[in-house]
């Protein structure tokens, strides 16, 4: 299982925050599935997954870089950089834009737990993959982008209150499925059988979004840990 060593100071610094990439890229994420959880996602992939897949059919090498970057157990990192304070959509994508070419390849090389394809042994990965985000904030999230954020914020105190009433342990260990507090300052982050981490001294932020999904990601080197979860409200349409 994935485990975090976190210590007591860690812990108490925890917060959440909210991120309109975190948001863009879960979206992403679920048009890349194409099949939702509920109702509300249903009624969103009805207006944006033709749209989607048909950008995609007339891009190929993004198409494949969605396929390699959104691995079975790990996502590339370059397309998850971790979350900051107060940051806008321009400013997130604009870090995966900046990711170094090289690292990008070595990142889809893990996700893809093999070889990188021919047709992605290439410089233009991190741009291509900054375009595709820019579309789905632009078509697809930011114009109910005021009601999503709503919906984050009322998770966000809802699980602020529930940290008040019963501690860290009660939030952590009921945040996404895989995620648990086992104790003894270890957090189960997800179900895959990778090494511990000890991030005592680091940053761990909380990230709701609002589709039903989720991943880790943390800086390099690293200072700062995320945890994105599904947010306990859901958007009722698209």
């Amino acid at each position: 299982m994935g485990l975090w060593e976190v210590n007591a100071d860690t812990l108490a610094g925890s917060r959440f925050l909210i991120s309109p990439l975190a948001e863009t890229f879960a979206s992403l994420k679920l048009l890349h599935a194409g099949a939702g959880r509920h109702p509300g996602e249903h009624a969103w992939l009805r207006a944006h997954l033709p749209g989607y897949r048909r950008l995609l059919a007339g891009d190929p090498v993004t198409a494949l870089l969605v396929r390699a970057g959104l691995g079975h157990d790990w996502i590339a990192d370059f397309l998850t950089p971790t979350p900051r304070d107060e940051e806008s959509f321009a400013d997130g994508v604009a870090r995966v834009r900046a990711a170094d070419p090289v690292a990008a390849r070595a990142h889809l090389r893990r996700s893809l737990n093999g070889p990188l394809p021919a047709a992605l042994d290439r410089d233009d990965l991190p741009e291509r993959a900054a375009r595709l985000l820019e579309h789905v904030w632009t078509e697809t999230v930011r114009p109910a982008w005021d009601r999503r954020r709503h919906v984050l914020e009322a998770d966000i105190v809802a699980r602020t209150a529930q940290v008040s009433r019963g501690g860290w342990a009660t939030v952590l260990d009921a945040l996404r499925p895989g995620t648990r507090w086992l104790g003894g300052n270890r957090f189960q982050v997800n179900s895959h059988a990778y090494p511990p981490r000890e991030i005592a001294g680091a940053q761990l932020v909380l990230v709701p979004v609002t589709p039903q999904t989720g991943w880790v990601a943390w800086d390099e080197p690293p200072s700062r840990y995320a945890v994105v979860y599904p947010c306990a409200g859901v958007l009722a349409d698209a």
